[in-house]
């Protein structure tokens, strides 16, 4: 999170008054590594709601209680089955991760939204589906616990870099200037607010 930096030891890329930057690379590669970890394993999941495959391999509850899960009401309320939503998040949390350079919370504030977007509703919805599983249905599957752990741990790193972008965007309109134009990058407010 935010804190106040000494004027010696901020970097160029950190938001004023942090003390690294939310978008260096360290930061979102781990994010998007994870994302297409949980995206190999919505795939997979997909797959067998979809029919496409038999049987789901579940280490520690059995396919059995994995299969009750994935063929449960719950997991057919939209009209594509809820493994599939997931796989499309994933895509978009990793495709969102790497898209941009070091400074994008200042100079892509539309990008980093949309990652914020994708990754915190992930992460909540995977939360209320794991409560679902022993209270709704007295079953559990491991793959579904994989992939919530996944999404809710990627939701403090991704919501820092959004904190930043909305931070700027706050000074942006301090400043005068468009935050509309701001959102989408515009290099001459850039220069002018740090």
């Amino acid at each position: 999170m935010a804190s106040i930096n000494s004027p010696s030891a901020v970097s160029t890329d950190d938001p004023p008054g942090w003390t690294y930057n939310p978008s260096a690379w360290s930061e979102r590669i781990p994010i998007a590594a994870a994302a297409v970890i949980g995206l190999g394993i919505a795939v997979y999941l997909s797959l067998f709601q979809l029919n496409v495959v038999g049987s789901v391999w579940d280490p520690f509850f059995g396919s059995a209680s994995s299969e009750k899960i994935l063929t449960s009401s719950l997991s057919r309320v939209l009209p594509i089955p809820d493994a599939a939503l997931g796989a499309i998040s994933y895509l978009l949390d990793a495709v969102s991760g790497v898209i941009g350079k070091t400074r994008r919370w200042k100079t892509m504030p539309w990008i980093v939204l949309v990652f914020g977007f994708a990754v915190g509703p992930l992460g909540v919805t995977s939360l209320f589906l794991v409560i679902a599983q022993p209270v709704f249905f007295q079953a559990w599957c491991s793959l579904c616990l994989a992939s919530a752990v996944i999404s809710t741990v990627m939701i403090g790193p991704a919501m820092d870099e959004v904190l930043a972008s909305l931070q700027y965007l706050q000074r942006v309109k301090r400043s005068g200037f468009s935050v509309w134009k701001a959102l989408w990058g515009d290099a001459e407010i850039n220069r002018q607010v740090a």
